[in-house]
């Protein structure tokens, strides 16, 4: 699924993937088509597509191709969540709204 996947993009590893349902098309999609770290497998999976999609991810030149770019996911996601980071900054931003709606608006248990 999605964690999975962003688990994938944070640590630098390409993806074979197999969508069968729920979000598995579109994080398919996402890897290797639009990111290009995937390679997708038919839907007719037979050992040696198997095999062969592995070995040429380990091995073959579109495996370097993907390794490379995973690599550069990788270090995007680590510039990202760093301190000044956009996930950190944003994480405060909203940590920041937050806290401003409780000054506005503050909970009052003798009106509720």
């Amino acid at each position: 699924g999605w964690n999975s996947t962003i688990e994938s993009l944070s640590t630098g590893v390409p993806m074979i993937c197999w969508p069968f349902f729920a979000d598995q098309q579109m994080n398919c999609k996402y890897a290797c088509t639009e990111w290009g770290i995937g390679m997708e497998m038919d839907n007719d999976v037979k050992r040696d597509e198997v095999e062969k999609l592995v070995r040429e991810l380990m091995e073959g030149e579109q495996g370097k191709k993907l390794k490379n770019k995973a690599m550069d996911w990788k270090k995007m996601a680590e510039d990202a969540t760093g301190p000044n980071g956009s996930s950190s900054l944003n994480l405060d931003k909203i940590g920041e709204q937050i806290s401003a709606i409780k000054t506005l608006a503050p909970y009052n248990s003798t009106t509720a």
